[in-house]
């Protein structure tokens, strides 16, 4: 076989491929030996049928498609390997020449990773804000913990902003019901924001057995982006009352016994809390730096892959009804010119982020072991809810056990430049991110569930595996594939 490659771009290559027809005796014993099974000859027994007679039956251009069709992935994974090419997703091979008994050349076109100058991690120089703890923090912590314990007791008097109510919702567009927006018995936390918009302004100074009109914007369903009457009907109203933030409190919520010691753990915790999102800040600043100062050219294949995948995920809660995405993105004041310009901007972003940490990788020699991609493994099925069995399944089903390796290894490779490079705070303090990168963080915030609201938790969670990892928001579509 021989072949050869002509560089069209700095992402694309034409990979010429001639071979010779003895080389593919294999693949048309192959050919004759499935056929033979398929295919019951007189005189003979299933699979002894001989070539000559299965050609005679289905015909020298049938043998001749089925040969060809298993031989070419075949010799074009032996011509990139000959050729040290790394591929980007899947080739567009066209047979040129087919003489049968001589020779068949093909031609395969193919996105490959670009050449990448690696900029000198050393030279890079980042700011951050420094770690600052104010009392108000302080306070909307204990506010949180105070709240855990707090009991609920019903009112006779006006829905006021943080009261509890039951509530019916029932709502109507152009006079037709709207079923999917209709619930009877609902909690709600009046002002909290978590249900739809215009519902917290409608509540508030409304009693219970009065109802309340307002129109709103659905953003999913049948009638999504149009505008809907929304009636809420208000059963009872409840407000939380908060124990008192004393030594007595102290002892219940926590292992201390004074409300002073309580209060020093609480900033303690957000200390721990701030430095990871700190060092998430640096990491991503360094990260911003890098794509700055490297050139990096963009597959466009990839690129266009990866807008696609972003918007099937969009159009999906909308049964894939684009007209419906557009009604939404309308309803929320954007547009879907606006919403397709901002998905190409941050998918050319991801594929540039994906090719240079890989880069990276490569250079530096990052490797992965079992125990951190067990250790990826665990955190995502807990983010998603599911046993880590159950994820590994599922990502082997979806074929994403590569994306998650390769997402453990840029992730490694990130924390190997955020080491070298130089991060100050605005004061001019030099941060030591060394106890961040080695992943002691998320230990210590193990440690913080009792007094960090959930919230807050949540967000510590996110952020200190993120401090050493670089989630690309793009995990289903990979450069990898």
């Amino acid at each position: 076989m021989k072949s050869t490659v002509e560089q069209l771009s700095p992402t694309r290559v034409r990979i010429n491929v001639e071979v010779p027809f003895e080389e593919l005796k294999p693949d048309f014993d192959a050919a004759y030996k499935t056929l033979a099974q398929q295919i019951r000859l007189p005189g003979f027994r299933p699979g002894k049928a001989p070539a000559r007679l299965l050609e005679a039956r289905v015909g020298r251009g049938a043998v001749l498609e089925q040969v060809i069709n298993a031989a070419l992935p075949n010799k074009y994974s032996e011509a990139i390997t000959n050729a040290d090419i790394r591929p980007l997703g899947q080739p567009e091979i066209e047979v040129t020449k087919l003489e049968d008994g001589q020779e068949v050349a093909f031609t395969a076109e193919v996105d490959v990773r670009p050449d990448i100058t690696i900029p000198a991690f050393g030279e890079l120089s980042v700011t951050v804000d420094p770690i600052e703890i104010t009392d108000e923090e302080v306070d909307e912590q204990l506010h949180s913990l105070r709240a855990r314990f707090g009991t609920l007791t019903g009112v006779e008097r006006p829905v006021q902003d943080g009261d509890f109510v039951s509530i019916d919702l029932s709502a109507t567009v152009d006079g037709e019901d709207v079923p999917e927006a209709s619930t009877t018995g609902m909690s709600y936390e009046v002002g909290s924001g978590e249900l739809i918009d215009g519902i917290d302004e409608a509540l508030i100074g409304k009693s219970a057995g009065e109802s309340a009109d307002f129109t709103t914007a659905l953003l999913a369903g049948e009638f999504a982006g149009r505008d809907a009457v929304v009636t809420a009907v208000i059963n009872n109203v409840k407000e939380r009352e908060l124990p008192e933030a004393d030594d007595e409190f102290a002892q219940m919520a926590s292992e201390f016994d004074t409300m002073d010691e309580l209060l020093a753990d609480l900033r303690e915790r957000l200390t721990r809390v701030k430095k990871v999102e700190q060092a998430t800040a640096a990491r991503d600043k360094v990260l911003e730096a890098l794509l700055e100062v490297t050139e990096i050219p963009v597959p466009e294949a990839v690129v266009e892959a990866e807008v696609e995948s972003r918007l099937h995920d969009a159009v999906h809660p909308f049964d894939h009804d684009e007209d419906k995405l557009a009604a939404a993105l309308v309803a929320q004041g954007s547009s879907r010119e606006e919403f397709d310009a901002e998905s190409r901007k941050e998918a050319e972003e991801s594929v540039k982020t994906q090719l240079l940490l890989d880069a990276i990788a490569e250079a530096e020699g990052t490797t992965v072991g079992n125990e951190e991609l067990t250790e990826r493994i665990v955190y995502q099925a807990q983010r998603f809810g599911v046993s880590p069995e159950e994820y590994i399944q599922q990502a082997q089903q979806a074929n994403q056990l590569g994306a998650i390796f390769a997402d453990v290894r840029r992730g490694k490779a990130l924390a190997g430049v955020v080491a070298q490079a130089t991060v100050t705070d605005t004061a001019g303090n030099a941060i030591d991110l060394d106890e961040l990168l080695g992943r002691k963080a998320e230990d210590a915030d193990a440690d913080d569930t009792d007094a960090v609201d959930a919230d807050a938790e949540a967000g510590t969670e996110d952020a200190a595996a993120e401090a050493v990892t670089d989630e690309a928001d793009a995990e289903k579509s990979d450069a990898d594939k």
